[in-house]
């Protein structure tokens, strides 16, 4: 036999071991919301520790699968499970000033996963701390204070600024997340394809 016939050709389809790795995160993230939420300042969108699963889908996941995981998530509270902070489901989120919060969590773990694919196999820390940070945070962020824009009635300055409540946070998941992903990185070099 040829070499080319013993090759391996790679699936382009999910395999059962991609599912359970999505599963697994998507369960993490709503986990997460067991401690519950607080909700501080006048915007009304409560603090929760599930971002730091949402960053830590795209940083140990990639963006393939770190993007369904959340996905799976999201998608699983509009249907009705009460799985976000404070047990509330994806539809009373997305009638609320938190909606574009949680929408924002799809595209934060897609950027993270996208630009945490180019720096795997190492994961050199300063690298992923300003990944996590950019995706976990500016992100949604971002997607976050459209939201609030839509959905109150405060103006562009307020609804930026409220997010500072957020961010000491934010700050400390990023660490935390960025610490848990280079563990995971050098015990399972090839989670992500590079």
């Amino acid at each position: 036999m040829s070499g080319v016939e013993n090759e391996r050709v790679p699936r382009a389809g999910i395999t059962a071991r991609d599912m359970a790795q999505i599963a697994v995160f998507a369960a993490l993230i709503a986990a997460l919301g067991l401690p519950g939420a607080i909700t501080v300042g006048f915007s009304g969108v409560p603090i929760t520790v599930q971002t730091l699963g949402v960053v830590l889908a795209g940083a140990v996941l990639g963006p393939r699968k770190g993007t369904a995981a959340v996905a799976v998530f999201i998608a699983l509270t509009i249907i009705g499970l009460p799985l976000l902070s404070g047990g509330r489901t994806g539809l009373t989120a997305l009638a609320g000033p938190s909606a574009g919060y949680l929408v924002g969590w799809i595209p934060a773990a897609l950027f993270i996963g996208l630009l945490t694919a180019r720096i795997v196999p190492k994961y050199p820390v300063v690298p992923a701390l300003l990944i996590n940070a950019v995706g976990g945070i500016v992100v949604i962020y971002f997607f976050g204070t459209v939201g609030l824009l839509l959905r109150t009635d405060i103006g562009l300055w307020p609804a930026i600024t409220s997010n500072g409540v957020f961010l000491p946070g934010d700050l400390l998941k990023v660490v935390v997340a960025t610490t848990v992903a280079k563990g995971v990185h050098r015990a399972y070099p090839g989670l992500i394809r590079a």
